[in-house]
This record gives structure tokens, sequence and C-alpha cells, in this order.
């Protein structure tokens, strides 16, 4: 019995601090959520895992909107992500940062999308986040306050 209360302590200790330092590891692209901080990986490089942190420490990009693409449809190319960001990622940049992409002089936006290979495996994942134009880091979140 004794033994059975040390496992389920051991378990415990690491679920929690799995939760606590959340924010603090590095983890799959995958895996972001709206709001999550992270370092922006370098333009034109393929994505696998971002360095996570809590938004008032140094970061470069906050997630902004995670959707999915229709899955009944080819892969759809950077043309097809484009659009989606542009019909869904942009809509929602205005509504998190409270700016207008398009005409902001301080904020930016990219995503991350699945490779071809990954959306034959039913990753049909988009996930847009807010960056600064000038591409240094901030230590507080993007969104607006009300």
């Amino acid at each position: 019995m004794q033994g059975w209360i040390i496992r389920i302590a051991i378990i415990a200790v690491i679920v929690i601090g799995g939760l606590i330092f959340r924010d603090r590891l590095s983890g799959s692209a995958g895996d972001l959520k709206v709001g999550d901080c992270f370092d922006d990986p370098p333009a034109g490089k393929t994505v696998a895992d971002v360095q996570h942190h809590p938004c008032t420490e140094s970061h470069t990009g906050e997630v902004i909107y995670v959707g999915d693409m229709p899955s009944n449809t080819a892969y759809p190319g950077e043309n097809g992500f484009d659009a989606f960001a542009v019909q869904n990622c942009v809509p929602a940049f205005q509504t998190y940062t409270g700016e207008d992409v398009m005409t902001s002089e301080v904020l930016t936006m990219n995503y991350f999308y699945p490779k071809d290979d990954a959306w034959a495996k039913g990753n049909h994942k988009l996930t847009c986040y807010a960056v600064r134009a000038d591409g240094q880091p901030v230590t507080s979140s993007f969104k607006k306050t009300n």
C-alpha cells in the first residue's frame, strides 16, 4: 500500500511541475494556444518546436488565432494558407491586439502551417501570431487591455 502512495505522489509532483513550468518549456509549435508567448523562430525555417515563455518575460511572438482548415481538400499550398490567414487571422489580430495589421507600424503577423506530409496525416491547423514589426522582443502581452 505504501508503495502505491509513493508512486501516486511522484506522479502528482510531475504533473503539477509540468503545469507550473509549461510556460518555460520548449514544446511543439502544434501545441500552442491563443495567448501563449514564445520565441519566433527564424524566417524560412521548418518549425517543429518553439521555446515557450510567460508573456511577462522576454519573447517575440504571441498566438492570436488557432484554427483548422477544411479537411476535405487537397493540400492548399502557400496561396491557400495565405487566403485562410487573411480570412481568419486578420480579424483575430484586430480583436486580440486592437490594431489593424494592415496599418500598424508596431505589430505584424506571421503564421505556422503544416507541411504536406503532416497535412496528409490529418494536421490541418493554422496558428497565427503577432510579432513586433522590428523583430524586437517584448516583456508584455500584445493583447489589448480594456
